[in-house]
């Protein structure tokens, strides 16, 4: 499968996630067919379409991962606090909660 079409199923799946929900990189990748493809989510996720809620995807400890110094972390936790989603002490999502299974 070439890289366009991944990114292009990555979307797909992303464009379906429900207002107030997230999933993982490992969630879509394991969907896709791609059981160790988190890191191909995240590649997609960098060249996200606008409009598309990327803000909605979370490493698997239900936590938002570093931008590498970029606002793009505090940007996403308010995007997802906005919808409802609530974070613990140590800046992780109840996936039992809020994750979105039904991907």
């Amino acid at each position: 499968m070439e890289e366009g079409d991944i990114f292009r199923r990555v979307y797909e799946v992303l464009a379906r996630v429900p207002y107030g929900k997230v999933v993982t990189y490992g969630q879509i990748a394991r969907h896709l067919g791609m059981p160790h493809g988190a890191r191909v989510v995240g590649w997609a996720l960098r060249q996200c379409p606008p409009g598309l809620p990327w803000y909605r995807v979370v490493n698997a400890q239900g936590a938002v991962s570093s931008r590498g110094g970029t606002l793009g972390e505090p940007y996403q936790r308010d995007m997802l606090e906005e919808e409802g989603v609530r974070f613990d002490e140590a800046g992780r999502i109840d996936l039992t909660i809020y994750g979105w299974d039904e991907i």
